[in-house]
């Protein structure tokens, strides 16, 4: 088996509209802790190298609130979308020759053991590209898993593009990756925002690596609360329930 030294990069730019407060949302508290609190304790707890965190609504706030972490802070601004937000840690992670575990600042239940078996199943599968997916109970609005009969990844749709029998599809995308640093970078340099909301979605990676002949794997996280993001009040009451059970 490769090397097993990863880097973390937290996605945490949001400014969570639908939490409905002016808080960027990974100040949001939960159990006493805000939001991005969970995500840097996983990242270390899992044996992460380097823990760099996109932020942007609110930056200065996120940043003195965290200035002890040990976390690399780099701004996204503007925000046009998560292959965007990624892009922000080129300078600091381009030459990293790990692999890079890309995490969501609004995930907080995450376990530290389901970062390390991504890695390992990555490793193991010898995949360029490994999408942290999970199978949650329907309706949902999540991007869908396309798969070949190989079980390879080879697209992912987002819910409003999906045809009537993609939506029929349970595996979902949690937004969690794993992928060869190296490969991420350059990847990223070929998507384009030609889409509904004119953003660089980091998704189209995905497309990008198939298409260049390189294997996208799936690790199916089983416990579908515990990659579940956290974009509503509700949410937060019900993460909140699930860390106190």
């Amino acid at each position: 088996m490769k090397r097993k030294k990863f880097c973390a990069l937290i996605l945490a730019a949001g400014k969570g509209t639908r939490m409905k407060s002016d808080l960027a949302k990974v100040l949001h508290v939960l159990n006493g802790e805000p939001l991005l609190h969970y995500c840097l304790a996983a990242a270390e707890r899992s044996g992460a190298e380097k823990i760099v965190a996109v932020i942007g609504h609110q930056a200065d706030m996120v940043r003195e609130l965290f200035s002890g972490s040990g976390c690399i802070f780099v701004e996204q601004k503007p925000q046009l979308g998560t292959g965007h937000a990624v892009l922000q840690a080129k300078d600091i992670l381009v030459d990293y020759d790990g692999l890079t575990v890309i995490l969501c600042g609004d995930v907080p239940l995450l376990k530290p053991a389901t970062i390390k078996s991504l890695v390992d199943n990555h490793l193991a599968s010898n995949a360029t590209v490994s999408v942290l997916t999970t199978i949650p109970p329907p309706p949902h609005a999540y991007g869908r898993i396309v798969k070949d009969d190989k079980g390879n990844i080879l697209k992912i749709v987002e819910h409003k593009d999906a045809t009537q029998d993609e939506k029929k599809i349970g595996e979902i995308n949690t937004g969690i990756y794993c992928v060869d640093t190296k490969y991420l970078f350059s990847a990223l340099q070929k998507v384009t925002n030609d889409n509904k909301q004119h953003e660089y979605y980091l998704t189209d990676i995905v497309e990008i690596a198939c298409r260049e002949g390189q294997k996208v794997k799936a690790f199916i996280a089983s416990d579908y609360i515990e990659v579940m993001g956290i974009n509503t009040v509700e949410e937060l009451a019900r993460a909140e329930q699930y860390l106190l059970a």
